[in-house]
């Protein structure tokens, strides 16, 4: 009994380029079988020539040009569905110089592309460290460090006061509310978590929640500008993470996963207070009170929150502490900023790099080489002389 199947057999050096969901670049060339057959899905369509070095037809397949043609071939409804027609593609012709160039351009091409991938890994490097680099901008700035020249000879170290949150606030913290039920847009707005998250405020349409309930102006609910904000519960990497609120006052109420406190500004700056609560000192205090486990969502409550030790200088001082993390932040995100655009600009570097492989601009051509009109003419003396596939239904079981 036969069983048709649409697998089909490869040997090493195929090339395959597959033909769903093509807008994804999946070109394949096959290892050395290690003396086991290999079978490949009927998804690939196989290129096999030993008189064509398959690493080349493998960039050849990759390059810009041909995947626009490529995805010109293409049609059914969408996602897995869309499929390449092996029979529109076969008609795509591929600039074929010699063989020795083709290893010449492979072998560039590899290098290059070697050092292509060690600056995007260094680049992706840097949104790691900005989250480090700013934990070290405030751990200076909380230990005293950031301004010792400024406050010399104005006060000492020994001025500061490392004071509970609850002298330092004037009113919460508190919870913030748990609505019955969501709304339409023109509704009440209250922030959902992803507003606080990356550690700075965002208030667009994905982090902000419609309810049906309304509320009095007087309601405490209503956030007011220089309002903190603190989620009180989350996973144990985003735990107390804290925000300034700066947007509309009544305008936005919090949820109640997030606490929210009011500074007493005699005694402390809001940014300042702020940002220390975003520290690295902060959120471990908090972590290492918080109730739960980490997969049951994690929590902290007023009387952690309010216990706090906050490191607290002249208000002057603080001002000039909030002045500095601000200046060295934006510094570095500057630098973060020029190293997405690096990343992107590697990309397109790589694009270019193979679009003048293919124009033949790459590597020198050598007059000794075997002309390429004689490889055509030997390739289509081989393909005329292959014996012709059969037509025919495959068995069924």
């Amino acid at each position: 009994m036969n069983i048709g199947s649409t697998k089909q057999l490869v040997q090493p050096n195929d090339v395959l380029l597959s033909k769903i969901v093509p807008h994804i670049r999946r070109v394949w060339v096959i290892p050395e079988a290690n003396g086991r057959r290999q079978i490949a899905s009927g998804e690939w369509i196989v290129y096999r020539n030993p008189n064509i070095d398959p690493h080349f037809i493998k960039m050849a397949l990759s390059e810009r040009s041909f995947r626009t043609k490529f995805l010109g071939t293409v049609s059914g409804v969408g996602g897995s569905l869309m499929r390449a027609s092996p029979k529109q593609v076969a008609e795509f012709s591929v600039p074929l110089p010699p063989l020795a160039e083709q290893k010449r351009i492979v072998a560039k091409l590899e290098a290059l592309n070697a050092k292509s991938a060690r600056a995007r890994t260094e680049l992706a490097r840097i949104e790691t460290l900005v989250s480090r680099y700013k934990q070290a901008v405030l751990s200076k700035a909380f230990s005293g460090e950031l301004t010792r020249e400024w406050r010399s000879p104005r006060a000492t170290l020994g001025s500061w006061e490392n004071l509970p949150l609850s002298r330092l606030v004037s009113d919460g913290p508190s919870n913030g509310w748990s609505p019955r039920a969501d709304g339409k847009i023109g509704g009440l707005k209250s922030l959902k978590l992803s507003a606080t998250s990356s550690g700075n405020l965002r208030l667009d349409e994905n982090t902000i929640k419609y309810l049906d309930q309304t509320l009095p102006l007087n309601s405490k609910f209503w956030l007011l500008e220089n309002d903190i904000l603190i989620q009180r519960a989350n996973s144990l990497e985003l735990l107390g993470t804290t925000v300034l609120f700066d947007g509309p006052p009544c305008e936005f109420i919090f949820p109640d996963l997030m606490m929210r406190i009011r500074a007493n500004e005699t005694k402390v700056s809001p940014k300042y207070l702020a940002a220390f609560l975003n520290s690295d000192s902060a959120r471990a205090y908090f972590r290492a009170n918080a109730t739960g486990t980490a997969g049951n969502m994690p929590k902290i409550n007023g009387t952690t929150v309010r216990a706090t030790r906050v490191p607290t200088p002249s208000l002057e001082e603080q001002h000039e502490i909030v002045r500095r993390i601000g200046s060295a932040f934006a510094r570095i995100d500057r630098l973060a900023g020029e190293a997405k655009r690096a990343l992107k600009l590697v990309g397109r570097l790589d694009e270019a790099i193979l679009a003048k492989a293919f124009r033949g601009e790459l590597v020198p051509q050598d007059e000794n080489d075997e002309p390429a009109d004689r490889l055509l003419a030997r390739l289509r003396a081989e393909r005329a002389a292959a014996p012709k596939a059969k037509r025919g239904r495959k068995a069924r079981a």
